[in-house]
């Protein structure tokens, strides 16, 4: 349920519909507006009686929410969800670029590496300490090692750091370490770490699940909201078809349909999206084109020697061209690099 409040409401009043809530043995959210303040409820087993609420002084309506998720939708928020990590701000007009090696291999590497982003324009640092494999005999991360040379490159070049959090027995090392916390595709429906996730109260990157649809999406995030944190954006990376000519199927019109439905930011990843570099920049130019807030990309100098996802990983001077790409389509699409 939605309470939305008079726009003339007390401090007092809004308390009391809180407490209200919370009476009744329910969470309650205050959401600020542009034009008017909220009160969202969440925990609720089933459907609320708006006559309850709206006999309180201060309430102006009562309205029931009969999406599975509510947190991260439109109905709870209407205005974007921006925020700021560094230079660069997710949800509003920039355009956020992350990009760097899809594993931190070692501190030459990395830095290496993080030295040609930054110069080249990328805004925030990606680089995978712990590597959730398919098979148990590739490489699986450095573990902590890998997030000292993340901060040391962060040292380097002043870029934010993105990594992902594996399990939490590996969370809270991330967080002492990382900028930006991510949620990969296989833990997207980790409701446990989810949970604890949003509990650090540190910005989260959410992937899609390779098999997930895009109402299971938002009920992950509703997670991640749930516990506290209210900085949260999805990644678009793909999911599963009966096609075979690219690794796993780009769904760009996730992004206009997650827009309409959601207030939280979405990027696309190109690189796990189709596996082969020949196509990463044509769909980096179309996540643009379609309104995505950025995207994420595997840049690696030396990809035949890379540990992990070489062939999908952009060259040096493959991630130039996309860059100036991008500033020129900045000027046609409105967005800011």
């Amino acid at each position: 349920m939605l309470i939305v409040m008079d726009s003339m409401h007390t401090d007092e009043q809004l308390e009391t519909v809180v407490k209200k809530i919370e009476g009744m043995g329910f969470k309650a959210h205050v959401i600020p507006g542009a034009q008017n303040v909220a009160v969202g409820v969440t925990g609720n087993p089933g459907a609320l009686d708006p006559g309850e609420f709206e006999i309180l002084p201060g309430v102006k309506q009562a309205l029931r929410v009969t999406r599975p998720y509510k947190l991260p939708g439109r109905d709870f928020k209407r205005e974007n969800t921006v925020f700021r990590v560094g230079k660069a701000s997710m949800g509003g007009s920039q355009f956020v670029v992350i990009a760097g090696p899809c594993a931190v291999e070692t501190e030459e590497q990395t830095v290496r590496i993080a030295r040609f982003v930054a110069r080249a324009g990328a805004h925030w640092l990606r680089g995978g300490a712990y590597k959730p494999r398919t098979s148990p005999y590739s490489f699986q991360g450095l573990g902590e090692e890998g997030l000292k040379i993340l901060a040391a490159a962060r040292e380097e070049t002043g870029l934010p750091v993105v990594t992902e959090v594996l399990d939490q027995r590996s969370l809270e090392k991330v967080v002492e370490y990382a900028d930006v916390l991510q949620i990969g595709t296989r833990n997207m429906q980790n409701f446990a770490l989810l949970r604890e996730v949003g509990e650090a109260k540190k910005p989260v990157m959410l992937k899609r699940g390779f098999s997930a649809t895009i109402d299971e999406w938002l009920q992950a995030a509703e997670y991640l909201l749930s516990g506290g944190t209210s900085d949260v954006f999805l990644c678009e990376r793909g999911i599963r078809t009966f096609s075979s000519h690219t690794r796993n199927t780009l769904d760009l019109s996730a992004v206009p349909v997650v827009k309409q439905l959601s207030h939280l930011p979405v990027i696309v990843d190109p690189s796990h999206g189709v596996g082969a570099r020949d196509k990463v920049i044509p769909m980096s130019r179309a996540a643009a084109a379609v309104g995505a807030h950025g995207i994420m990309l595997d840049v690696h100098d030396r990809p035949e020697e890379a540990l992990c996802d070489g062939p999908q990983a952009l060259l040096p001077d493959q991630f130039t061209l996309l860059m100036r790409d991008l500033r020129a389509m900045s000027k046609a699409l409105g967005f800011e690099l």
